[in-house]
C-alpha cells in the first residue's frame, strides 16, 4: 500500500463503526489512508503531536470524527495548517448530533475546519471532500474522483 495521504482520527475506538462509510469511499477512489483513534480530552498531547508532525508524515488531509462536545476537529486544525474535515458525530445524548455540529462548525477564525452532515452521508461526503481536495495534486485520485462523479451523475 502506498504512503497514506489521508489520516482518519476519531474520538475513540467505539466510533469506528460509524467510520466504515468513509473508509468504503477512500478504498474505492484509491486514496491510502491510515485510522487513529485519539481524544482531544483525554488525550491532547497525543493528538498535538499527532497534528505537528502530520505533514512531514506525508499527510495532506486530515479527517476528525467525534460526538458531543466534538473538539477533535479543532484541536487538530489549531496544531497544523492541513486540511481539515470534521464529521460530527451523533454519539451523545443531547440533540442527535446538534451538539456535534456545532463543536465542528464554529471555530474562531484563521483555524478552519470543513464540516459535513451528521452520520453516514457525512462520513461518505468528508471522504469525497478529502478526494476532491487531493485530486488537485495526484492525476490517479482525479480520475477515479471524475469517474464517480460521472457515474453518480448518470444515475
Amino acid at each position: 500500500m502506498a504512503n497514506p495521504l489521508v489520516a482518519i482520527l476519531m474520538g475513540s475506538a467505539n466510533d469506528e463503526p460509524l467510520l466504515e462509510p468513509t473508509k468504503k469511499v477512500l478504498d474505492e477512489l484509491g486514496v491510502p489512508y491510515v485510522v487513529r483513534a485519539m481524544s482531544a480530552h483525554r488525550t491532547p498531547d497525543r493528538v498535538r503531536e499527532f497534528a505537528k508532525r502530520a505533514e512531514s508524515d506525508g499527510l495532506e488531509v486530515l479527517i476528525c470524527a467525534a460526538g458531543g462536545a466534538a473538539h477533535l476537529p479543532g484541536a487538530v486544525a489549531a496544531n497544523c495548517t492541513l486540511p481539515v474535515i470534521g464529521i460530527p458525530l451523533a454519539s451523545s445524548e443531547v440533540a442527535g448530533g446538534l451538539d456535534a455540529i456545532y463543536g465542528v462548525l464554529q471555530m474562531p477564525p484563521g483555524v478552519p475546519v470543513a464540516g459535513v452532515a451528521v452520520g453516514s452521508w457525512g462520513a461518505r461526503n468528508a471522504a469525497y471532500l478529502a478526494a476532491s481536495i487531493l485530486a488537485l495534486k495526484h492525476p490517479d485520485i482525479r480520475e477515479a474522483y471524475k469517474a464517480f462523479r460521472d457515474k453518480q451523475s448518470q444515475g
